[in-house]
């Protein structure tokens, strides 16, 4: 059942995105802790303010950089990732250069062929294989993450891993991978574990990375390790703590409250 969001509503964007999840789980490939982590994550978005602050602006310049100079760079995508930014986030595998690897916590074989429907409904034309016949095992990780393709995450020298959990982003790291992680949560394990953390909405944040590639392919090998080099994801994550008590000071100052 589809539903009429009135453009004029003061929540219309994210309700658009809140019905896109929906859809995505009565299609069967979004689960329902996807729905509950949604709604984690947009708390935080409350907070921040609903827009793209300035230091995830200079994480995705570090993040676009790194990928750019990759020599193996992919793009993890579970189901939330494909049901709010499908299309996106193949533009911004084309413009970088980077494989797609449908990777899953809550795995079944339906819900891979799902995803992998709608991906190539969407345009993608190679999507790196998952099955028994090209599986490898992140070493020391329990979860259904641990497969991955043996021609994907395995041998990538840089992943990126939209609306992840901390334990696979600690298991790459351990096997000296570059992980560039999107998190609304600047305090999660896997903000605090990542190398590059983008602390923005994804539906904010994919879009705007494909600007930002457009702008960085331009410049020489030299100037994109001049800004990976000067990136230090600490500092970024502190400045995103102090965006949200600065704001939240404001707003207890001013007695204006946020509408949850």
């Amino acid at each position: 059942m589809e539903f009429h969001i009135p453009e004029t509503h003061p929540r219309y964007y994210s309700l658009v995105t809140r019905e896109k999840l929906v859809k995505g789980f009565l299609d069967g490939y979004v689960v329902p802790q996807g729905l509950i982590a949604h709604g984690r994550g947009e708390a935080f978005d409350y907070l921040i303010g609903e827009v793209t602050i300035e230091p995830a602006i200079k994480a995705m310049k570090a993040a676009i950089a790194t990928m750019l100079l990759a020599k193996y760079p992919v793009i993890s995508v579970n189901g939330n990732v494909v049901a709010l930014v499908g299309k996106e986030i193949i533009e911004l595998a084309r413009e970088i250069n980077a494989k797609i690897e449908i990777n899953l916590f809550y795995r079944t074989r339906e819900r891979i062929e799902k995803i992998k429907k709608v991906l190539k409904e969407l345009g993608l034309s190679e999507i790196l294989p998952i099955d028994e016949n090209d599986e490898c095992i992140i070493p020391e990780l329990f979860s259904e993450r641990r497969r991955v393709s043996c021609q994907g995450i395995y041998i990538a020298d840089v992943v990126m891993v939209p609306l992840e959990d901390g334990d696979r982003t600690e298991a790459l790291k351990k096997m000296g991978k570059k992980v560039i992680a999107i998190d609304l949560n600047p305090l999660s394990r896997t903000a605090q574990m990542a190398d590059i953390t983008i602390v923005d909405n994804i539906v904010r944040a994919i879009p705007k990375m494909i600007e930002i590639t457009k702008e960085l392919r331009k410049l020489s090998r030299k100037e994109l390790e001049e800004i990976v080099k000067t990136y230090n994801n600490k500092e970024i994550l502190s400045e995103c703590i102090q965006h949200i008590v600065s704001r939240l000071q404001e707003i207890a100052k001013k007695g204006k409250y946020i509408e949850f």
